[in-house]
């Protein structure tokens, strides 16, 4: 298995990448987001340890950037405390959150609970083209949804939409974002449009629209399928 380990504190890295090699991994260093992203591109990586706070590009950005292709796990790494930083990086794709100074014990559990959730859920739905949150299942390859084996019928554009949140499950996508990638075109003043699309889907997936069970609103930042 192949990780990456991002942060600007060489000494924070050096002493994960010990930890790390110890238990088998091969190990990536980077300093910042930028330099992570190119090492992704030209490996195969499997998990990635990333700090909040780098110059260049920090974890947040990095991670959203990652997300936009790939669903490999992203375990945050800050030595900042507060909820809301929490928060934050989860919303934006993070799968787990770790504060510095950090168990060097509890930070290998972690490792490897992402690797084992990765390697038996995550990278098999995904190459199957089966997107599956709870009772939602997307066969992207026939193109058919189904909600507790009920099929749901959507248009063209609701199709896009849900399988851009599903596919990218637990990632809350802005509407601008969601606009540019199903449109494929500049967001301009797109509101209106999308939240419109949105509605129409929760009408058709939930049970209860009132009391979302699979699509789900992230107030003031986005929308997001969550994981069950």
């Amino acid at each position: 298995m192949n990780i990456i380990v991002c942060d600007d504190d060489k000494e924070i890295v050096y002493a994960i990448k010990i930890y790390l090699e110890n238990e088998g991994y091969k190990v990536f260093t980077a300093s910042n987001g930028l330099d992570a992203l190119e090492i992704l591109e030209e490996n195969e990586i499997h998990l990635i340890i990333m700090d909040i706070m780098m110059p260049k590009m920090d974890g947040i950005r990095a991670t959203m950037k990652i997300r936009e292709e790939k669903n490999i796990p992203v375990i945050m790494l800050s030595a900042k405390s507060e909820d809301t930083d929490k928060i934050i990086g989860l919303n934006m794709g993070a799968d787990d959150y770790i504060t510095k100074p950090f168990n060097p014990l509890e930070l290998i559990a972690r490792v490897k609970s992402q690797l084992r959730r990765y390697t038996t859920l995550g990278s098999m739905e995904t190459k199957s083209n089966v997107y599956k949150t709870g009772g939602l299942v997307i066969d992207d390859e026939r193109k058919i949804i189904t909600v507790d084996g009920e099929a749901v019928y959507l248009t063209p554009v609701q199709y896009k939409i849900l399988k851009l949140l599903a596919a990218n499950a637990g990632r809350v996508y802005s509407i601008n974002q969601i606009y540019e990638k199903v449109w494929q075109e500049t967001a301009f003043n797109p509101e209106n449009t999308v939240t419109v699309h949105i509605r129409k889907i929760r009408e058709k997936i939930e049970i209860n629209p009132k009391e979302p069970k699979y699509l789900k609103v992230v107030w003031g930042i986005g929308y997001k399928v969550e994981k069950l």
